[in-house]
């Protein structure tokens, strides 16, 4: 750098108000002077703004000068503070260092969940250059519907163990019911274009198999082998043709009752409604059946949908189902060749699920996110949602409150 100039950070807060960015910038113009970084943050109508710039030397004292009567005129605070070369040049190298993006999602967010966090991250030794509000500014009444809180950190190093991190992270999800998602901060993160769901438990609240059991009378049955099957204490193709065999001679007329009432998981509307109008593709990836995935594909526009065939004869389920069954491995299969026919990176798709069979497709999805999930499920998952509703999905991926719909917002 030449020598006749120098490097000045300066930091401005008080009152915000509009153009008081504009009247210390405007004093800048009117010398030789570059900026090098600019940021600035807004909370509760407070401005904290800081420009690091360089000028000439023989420029500076009249421009800290005019900054100075500037900010005695607008009543807030200006500190000054010349950057080292050495320093500045230090702060430039470390621009390559990895990057990641922490989503912290809750009903509510509160001191001691965010200091459990903030610990972990020094202990791994990632700095926070900035932190962001997704979430609409929070109510006082906490019983409002639809009150959650969501805030995400941009960090920036590379953690001593990624793996120690994440287990820890979601070990503070259980004990301080907070949901997480840590990412890369890198294109695909920004980029998603692929979302695959299971349907039974989670783009709907109920089983629908279950549902199927109490009609034929074998709900108590039909429900304890699902519970053993979805903690996966027994292979799911097992326990689905128990629970199938347990379903013959009903008539087929009862699925269509059922189809009409199956109840939308908080948040789904919203977020499937969000997903369409930005041209997102949607799969639903169930091991429950057809008949329902597809009255759901009707009525959300869902762009794919695999599950299992009922057989049914004289209008009478048989109890033996058609073709494949859709496991676990099957569905990994078939979110790796939509994306080929959509022609999507792999890194550019989305896997939820509450299961042990959706947990190949969990693991194999550029983000998988454990949603509700048993136990086994979100041991093994890097993301989770257990607070809210469905549309949590969207703030994982940077979406804020400022820019989404408020249909179907629980």
């Amino acid at each position: 750098m030449d020598v006749n100039t120098e490097l000045i950070l300066i930091r401005i807060t008080g009152l915000d108000r509009p153009g008081l960015t504009a009247s210390f910038t405007e004093i800048l113009s009117g010398y030789d002077v570059t900026i090098m970084d600019i940021g600035q943050a807004n909370i509760h109508s407070t401005l904290s703004l800081g420009i690091l710039f360089k000028s000439l030397k023989s420029d500076s004292g009249n421009i800290l000068k005019e900054l100075l009567f500037k900010a005695s005129d607008l009543g807030v605070n200006i500190r000054f503070y010349p950057v080292p070369v050495e320093e500045y040049e230090e702060w430039v190298s470390m621009q390559g260092k990895d990057r990641y993006i922490l989503t912290l999602l809750g009903r509510k967010l509160s001191a001691k969940q965010i200091t459990a966090v903030t610990r972990i991250l020094a202990a791994q030794e990632l700095n926070i250059d900035a932190i962001k509000r997704l979430t609409g500014r929070q109510p006082l009444d906490e019983s409002k519907l639809g009150v959650r809180a969501c805030i995400e950190f941009s960090l920036r190093g590379t953690p001593r163990n990624m793996e120690e991190m994440q287990s820890e992270l979601m070990q503070l999800s259980s004990e301080l019911e907070v949901d997480f998602s840590l990412q890369r901060d890198n294109m695909y993160r920004r980029m998603r274009r692929l979302i695959c769901f299971d349907m039974d438990s989670t783009l709907i609240q109920t089983e629908c198999i279950d549902e199927l059991a109490e009609k034929a009378g074998v709900g108590e049955q039909v429900r304890a082998i699902t519970e053993s099957a979805m903690r996966g204490e027994i292979d799911f193709k097992e326990s689905f043709a128990q629970r199938v065999a347990l379903l013959k001679g009903l008539d087929e007329s009862v699925m269509k009752d059922i189809a009409e009432n199956m109840p939308i998981t908080a948040g789904g509307e919203r977020m499937v409604f969000v997903w369409k109008s930005n041209g997102y593709k949607i799969a639903i990836l169930s091991g429950g059946f057809t008949y329902f995935a597809e009255y759901l594909q009707k009525k959300f526009g869902i762009d794919y949908v695999y599950a299992n065939e009922l057989e049914i004869e004289n209008g009478k389920l048989t109890g033996r189902y058609l073709g494949d069954v859709v496991d676990g491995k099957r569905k990994a299969e078939l979110l790796r060749l939509i994306a080929q026919v959509e022609k999507v990176d792999i890194a550019q798709t989305i896997a939820v699920g509450d299961g042990a069979n959706d947990l190949p497709m969990l693991s194999l999805a550029g983000l998988g996110i454990a949603f509700h999930a048993k136990p086994k499920v979100k041991a093994n998952a890097r993301q989770a949602i257990n607070t809210i509703g469905l549309d949590g999905v969207l703030y994982f991926l940077g979406f804020k409150d400022s820019y989404l719909e408020e249909r179907g917002k629980f």
